[in-house]
């Protein structure tokens, strides 16, 4: 029943958001979601099956980007007829949780570049930005901006206010996640509602602590092992200076 009400609100939305894009679900995503969600799942686990949907919501937000006709010979001397890629592309993390995003996109796009925001939320308005590494000439690039989950969308829309600000146009930014609350969803698209949104799930809604139901948790925390004592906590790393 719950996947038959997350499927009428994955509809809803998409009807009322043309640039809300949620990736056709199957039995693997299904058992992908289901695993990564199990708050049993070890770590490793859950690192394994995470960066498994993270590829899949990389490599089909690459397909909303804009390509050119491009002909090449084959080996056995005969013309295809294909397409070049955008050649004009970054990503952008939110720190700390986009971070897991990162080898994905490198995985796909080689030598990509990668800039970084930090946000620091406190409940559901309080958002400071307090790091901000991006590429000089990122106001020339198409953006995949990179956070796995949209909650309240507050957090978004400070990262996507900021790349606006820095010259990225809208219509030039997608905007990659695991799963999505619909506030979320609602706020971001009337906020920007030239930007693209690449999501593998819709979720039901928040509850009163603002947190997406039914969720993953603390995905940061669960990624990067940081929710157990004998684990460092992860920084703002110095690869934002080696990617911009």
């Amino acid at each position: 029943m719950q996947h038959i009400r997350t499927k009428l609100g994955q509809h809803d939305l998409c009807k009322i958001y043309p640039n809300l894009y949620v990736i056709q679900s199957t039995f693997q995503i299904r058992g992908m979601h289901t695993l990564i969600r199990d708050s049993q799942t070890t770590k490793h686990d859950f690192v394994f099956y995470a960066d498994r949907l993270i590829r899949l919501v990389v490599e089909h937000g690459l397909g909303h980007l804009p390509f050119t006709e491009k002909q090449v010979i084959t080996p056995t001397g005969s013309v295809y007829t294909g397409v070049d890629f955008c050649k004009r592309l970054c990503g952008v993390s939110v720190v700390r949780s986009g971070e897991s995003m990162e080898n994905a996109l490198r995985a796909c796009c080689k030598g990509i570049k990668i800039g970084k925001i930090l946000i620091h939320r406190e409940g559901d308005n309080g958002q400071n930005l307090i790091y901000e590494k991006l590429p000089k000439d990122i106001a020339d690039r198409h953006v995949l901006l990179l956070d796995p989950i949209l909650g309240t969308g507050n957090s978004a829309v400070q990262a996507i206010s900021l790349l606006v600000r820095k010259g990225v146009p809208e219509p030039n930014i997608i905007f990659l996640n695991l799963i999505s609350a619909p506030q979320g969803v609602h706020v971001v698209c009337k906020k920007f509602p030239r930007i693209k949104i690449v999501t593998s799930e819709i979720e039901t809604g928040l509850n009163e602590d603002f947190r997406v139901v039914p969720g993953m948790g603390e995905f940061g925390d669960r990624y990067f092992g940081t929710d157990d004592d004998d684990q460092p906590m992860v920084a703002v790393t110095a690869a934002a200076k080696n990617d911009s």
